[in-house]
């Protein structure tokens, strides 16, 4: 078994590998991201597209955000649809005062890997991690499968797990060395991203009898709309026209005006699943961005959070490889959590928001009148309208 050997080995190369990346090269420690996927694959693979205030600014601070400044467009508006009115928030004047900047994931992930690689970085694709060993040591390795097929592997003093929730930094670790905190909403969307410009100017939210219905722009000429949908939904039950039919009913065309169409290039059922590990550290091993917890869609936090953890390890990494300072590295997964929770908390609030649930006749119509008042206040409220907007924008 061929078997190589680096300072920090990073697993996987979405935004918060990337991110680790670049400031990890920038400080001159030696690193090296692996990545089970084709280039071509990660350029082009869309995935969320609203960057919070605080993403901006992380990577603003690291000379990262060159592209997004030119590209990037600033969003601060969204609009919910009800049984019969709708109303606006302009959220980026409310609370904090802060707006999303509307930048589409496989475009930050292109920028971040062409500075990590104009630089120098070193990165493997087609590299597929398939385990973690004595990752409670000194030294953990890393099992690595090759694009040929060829069995490989790496030492390292960290390794940094980018990968997902399916990754092998999450498999690797021991039953019952972390907690693993879970919850099933009970909620299902059916998610598609058409070419077709955005059909309005903000980012919509419409509660309807049949379900859940979203609108959020990506480009000028590409949105992503979300559907709720029984769990279970084959995306074969979903053709383009039962699609637009079915959003122009739950956006209320008829009365708000037509939704602009084309063809549909994306679709995906999505369940809006929650899930924390706790803590995100075992041993030599560290957990970021969707390997460290699942927040769901509902908020547009995952990706946002997978940048900001980024940053705080990596800075926690300098402080020990440079510095000798360990402490920084020890306190990693506590200032994680903190962000992480806020994000959980938020995200459950908008799913119970948005969604009429399953339960009990009693249970449904008390759960609605829940909800209807959540809608009123948010409508009525500044005080409402401010919290909603600090935490709708914050990280």
């Amino acid at each position: 078994m061929l078997r190589d050997t680096t300072d920090v080995l990073i697993l996987g190369s979405g935004p918060a590998g990337l991110v680790l990346a670049n400031i990890l090269h920038g400080h001159g420690i030696d690193c090296v991201v692996l990545e089970r996927a084709a280039r071509a694959h990660i350029e082009t693979r869309a995935r969320a597209g609203f960057l919070a205030a605080n993403t901006v600014r992380v990577l603003e601070r690291n000379g990262l955000a060159e592209g997004l400044r030119r590209r990037g467009r600033e969003h601060g508006v969204c609009e919910f649809r009800t049984e019969g009115e709708r109303f606006r928030l302009d959220y980026g004047r409310l609370g904090s005062g802060e707006a999303h900047t509307v930048y589409p994931q496989q475009d930050l992930v292109t920028d971040l890997l062409a500075r990590y690689l104009d630089a120098g970085g070193r990165i493997r694709f087609g590299a597929e991690a398939t385990a973690v060993i004595d990752a409670d040591t000194s030294r953990p390795s890393v099992r690595v499968r090759e694009a040929d097929g060829r069995l490989g592997g790496w030492t390292a003093g960290y390794v940094a797990g980018c990968d997902g929730r399916h990754g092998a930094a999450r498999r690797s670790i021991p039953p019952g060395a972390v907690r693993h905190h879970r919850r099933d909403h009970g909620v299902s969307w059916l998610g598609v991203l058409a070419d077709a410009p955005p059909s309005m100017d903000a980012v919509g939210y419409a509660m309807h009898a049949r379900g859940f219905a979203g609108h959020m722009a990506r480009t000028p000429d590409a949105t992503r709309y979300y559907l709720q949908c029984e769990p279970g939904t084959s995306i074969d039950a979903w053709p383009d026209e039962r699609i637009w039919d079915e959003l122009a009913v739950r956006m209320r065309a008829a009365d708000y005006g037509p939704l602009r169409t084309g063809p549909i290039r994306q679709r995906t059922v999505v369940d809006l699943e929650s899930d924390v590990l706790e803590p995100l550290r075992y041993g030599s091993l560290f957990l970021v961005g969707d390997a460290a917890s699942l927040v769901s869609p509902s908020a547009a936090k995952g990706a946002n959070l997978a940048v900001l953890e980024a940053e705080i390890l990596a800075h926690a990494l300098i402080a020990d490889l440079v510095h000798a300072d360990p402490e920084p590295l020890a306190r990693y997964s506590a200032r994680c959590l903190a962000y992480i929770w806020r994000a959980q908390e938020f995200s459950s609030w908008m799913i119970r928001l948005l969604h009429r649930t399953p339960g009990s006749d009693d249970e449904r119509l008390f759960r609605d009148g829940l909800r209807r008042a959540r809608v009123e206040s948010l409508r009525t409220s500044r005080a409402q309208q401010d919290w909603f907007a600090e935490n709708y924008v914050g990280v």
